[in-house]
């Protein structure tokens, strides 16, 4: 099969929130910068970000990045790392004034400057009470965003490949890594992407799930990719379940709507996060809600004929506050759940979200593997930012309105250091090993010439009804055990998957296909580490671990303080440290999670 080659000082992969962040600094530096997506880049999945980006501004009230820090260690159920979470909220300011100069359209406070709301988790004064963080336009954040940077990088000329999917990494013997191989859709051409610099920004995989959150697009590409190459992934077995999908749509109502005032009501109209999280109620951390939530409805107080949901009640706001702060919220309960939100509560359950694991980095972006009992090395070449990286900042449990600032920070971050490196020491292009190009190859090639081959859309189904039965909100011991074997049988069906159309533009079912190679590595990691951890802590919560003083609601510190790397090379698990040492200030002391 023939591919062509094209040279690139940087390749980036994805064109959402953290691509286009590293994009901008490559471009403005005078790289020649390539950029794939598989859709336009302002219909990336960062679009789907409502309620706002998290900054100490102190626009509304007093606030710091140090009450930031603790909230989001806290948040991480102390397993983000906090030298990178220092790093983060250190830096949250001045990527948010970047993105105003970019033109943000932002909301303002009658003083001109970023309107502020409050949101689940973000206290003021160490853990005290509520305070105003997330700074918002509307609830179209993540959209006005990706319009201010996508019309950045046209400004500085960046190249974008729209409508190309990524296949591969492209490593040599020594490690370090030359690039990607990708197909254009349009055509099926093959095209190896040769580059000094590739930066993965793909995006989280919430489609290993029935029910979620995440765009059809969402597949996982890049942990996939980074996992076929041998790269270990991070803390898979964590997912954020959104507290608030639309029941039966999955379709996001952002944390944004609480912030406003919105509060949850089971089948009795009580307001039930009062018993849950006295202090912050309904603004408790998301992965306290959603398990709060679900309790209610496992025992029967859930709302609706089959009883399988709660109620999310903002009628008692000002309707010109609504159509002025949520304008696309009172959109979604129209045309998603048939329900004006102005007269009537909105139907809600948990929807898987958000995936805090991924590709481990460390602050710079770079990313980084155990090597030579160094727990991190960083590989040559390589850096990620975004939802398929994992610097750690979020841990076991990630804070709403973190995504967009994680993004923002580590793409700039990515970025950097991806020039430094350009300028100082990875200065030409490698030779390129052939091997890693002959593995797509004969991906595709097996896809051409496979017979008598399963579904791609009843396995990848069987996968996703397995991932929410066996490791949703709550996962329960003998669940997991059996969820393993279960994974284990359809990754084996997933290997001899077969399309009836052999065309080459714009084949959609050789897409899903690929997709689903990806997908399938994201759901053996997730499985496999979740198993493993027999502890709880934030979204990972077992049946049989046992709350007890040493063991404050099942959290082990003593033998489950560390981060989960799983590899794909037989399904192997590995550990690394967290890093408790921040950067200037003091640890944040281990203790119980209470809101």
């Amino acid at each position: 099969m023939h591919y062509t080659v094209r040279k690139f000082d940087a390749v980036i992969v994805g064109a959402g929130g953290a691509g286009l962040r590293a994009a901008i600094q490559l471009s403005e530096a005078g790289f020649k910068t390539a950029v794939l997506t598989k859709v336009f880049p302002t219909r990336s999945h960062t679009v789907a970000a409502q309620g706002g980006v998290a900054a100490s501004l102190g626009n509304s009230e007093e606030d710091h990045w140090h009450w930031h820090m603790y909230d989001t260690v806290k948040g991480s159920d102390w397993l983000g790392d906090q030298d990178a979470i220092e790093f983060m909220c250190r830096k949250a300011n001045e990527v948010v004034v970047e993105l105003e100069h970019y033109g943000m359209p932002f909301d303002r406070l009658d003083n001109g400057k970023i309107y502020q709301r409050p949101f689940g988790g973000h206290m003021s004064n160490f853990g005290e009470k509520p305070v105003r963080r997330s700074c918002a336009a509307a609830d179209r954040t993540g959209h006005a965003m990706l319009h201010a940077m996508y019309q950045r990088n046209v400004k500085v000329n960046t190249q974008f490949f729209v409508e190309w999917m990524a296949l591969d990494l492209v490593r040599d013997a020594d490690g370090d890594v030359l690039g990607v191989t990708a197909m254009d859709m349009e055509t099926g051409d093959i095209v190896v992407f040769h580059a000094k610099a590739t930066i993965f920004a793909t995006g989280g995989a919430g489609r290993i799930y029935y029910s979620s959150t995440n765009a059809f697009i969402n597949t996982g590409d890049g942990v996939g990719m980074a996992a076929r190459a041998g790269i270990p992934l991070e803390d898979m077995e964590f997912w954020q379940f959104h507290p608030t999908g639309v029941a039966g749509a999955g379709v996001l109502i952002t944390e944004g709507v609480r912030g406003e005032g919105g509060i949850l009501r089971n089948s009795a109209g009580e307001r039930f996060m009062e018993r849950y999280a006295p202090n912050a109620k309904d603004l408790a951390s998301r992965d306290v809600v959603s398990r709060a939530m679900t309790t209610e409805i496992n025992e029967g107080r859930g709302c609706g004929p089959n009883k399988d949901y709660v109620l999310l009640d903002i009628t008692h706001l000002p309707p010109e506050t609504i159509m002025k702060r949520l304008p696309g919220i009172h959109e979604i309960g129209i045309q998603f759940a048939g329900v004006d939100c102005l007269k009537e509560p909105l139907p809600v359950v948990p929807t898987c979200h958000y995936q805090m694991g991924g590709i481990p980095t460390n602050y710079h972006g770079q990313v980084v593997v155990p090597k030579g009992g160094n727990a991190a090395v960083p590989v040559q070449g390589f850096y990620a930012a975004g939802e398929c990286a994992c610097a750690s900042v979020h841990g076991a449990n990630r804070l709403g309105t973190n995504s967009l600032l994680d993004l923002l920070v580590f793409g700039k971050s990515a970025g950097e250091t991806a020039v430094s490196d350009l300028k100082s020491s990875i200065t030409s292009h490698k030779p390129l090993a052939t091997e890693s190009i002959e593995r797509t190859l004969a991906r595709i090639d097996r896809l051409n010439g496979q017979k008598d081959g399963s579904s791609v859309h009843e396995t990848r189904l069987a996968m996703q009804r397995t991932m929410q039965k066996h490791a949703g909100v709550f996962r329960f011991k003998d669940m997991l055990a059996e969820g393993v074997s279960k994974i284990a049988e359809i990754a084996e069906q997933a290997a001899h998957t077969e399309i009836k159309d052999k065309s080459k533009v714009f084949n959609t079912a050789r897409v899903e296909a690929l997709e689903l190679d990806n997908l399938i590595e994201v759901a053996k990691a997730t499985i496999v580490s979740a198993n493993a951890r027999t502890e709880s802590r934030g979204a990972h919560v077992r049946d049989d671990a046992v709350d007890t003083p040493q063991t404050p609601d099942g959290r082990d510190d003593k033998n489950w303080l560390k981060h989960t790397l799983w590899y794909r090379d037989g399904n192997r698990l590995d550990y690394k440290p967290v890093q408790m040492k921040p950067m200037t200030v003091d640890t944040i002391e281990l203790k119980k999670r209470a809101y």
